[in-house]
């Protein structure tokens, strides 16, 4: 039988901060990307709570990290798609311009820089495939 392994949250969240800079989100940013209070993240970066296992995959998919990292601080993912959506937008389709165009004319100017972030941040991920 295995021994008890204790969770070090402050290492944790340490390793959630390093990586949510590593991509210039933030904590408000990366707050609203993963659907929790900015307060609440701040409270997990320092390791002031434990985040419940639905959190705990939320951070780790938009950090492009393993939960083996976020917890152990062993193997970081090269690349982690939960959906591969190749071929999905093509440049040269106007209706799809289009719709992307009225999307992105809802958006206040401070979803707007979110919205170039997030791109920012996945481009890297698409290209590699």
């Amino acid at each position: 039988m295995e021994k008890n392994v204790e969770i070090d949250n402050k290492a944790i969240g340490q390793r959630i901060r390093e990586e949510r800079e590593k991509f210039g989100l933030s904590r408000e940013e990366f707050a609203e990307i993963v659907g929790l209070s900015d307060y609440y993240v701040g409270q997990l970066e320092r390791g002031e709570r434990q985040m419940s296992l639905p959190v705990l995959i939320k951070v780790a998919n938009c950090l492009h990290v393993s939960l083996d990292y976020l917890i152990f601080e062993k193997t970081t993912y090269d690349a982690y798609f939960v959906h591969d959506a190749r071929n999905i937008y093509d440049a040269c389709d106007s209706n799809k311009d289009a719709e992307i165009n009225s999307l992105l004319n809802k958006c206040s100017p401070k979803e707007l820089e979110l919205v170039k972030k997030l791109i920012k941040t996945i481009l890297p991920y698409l290209h590699k495939n």
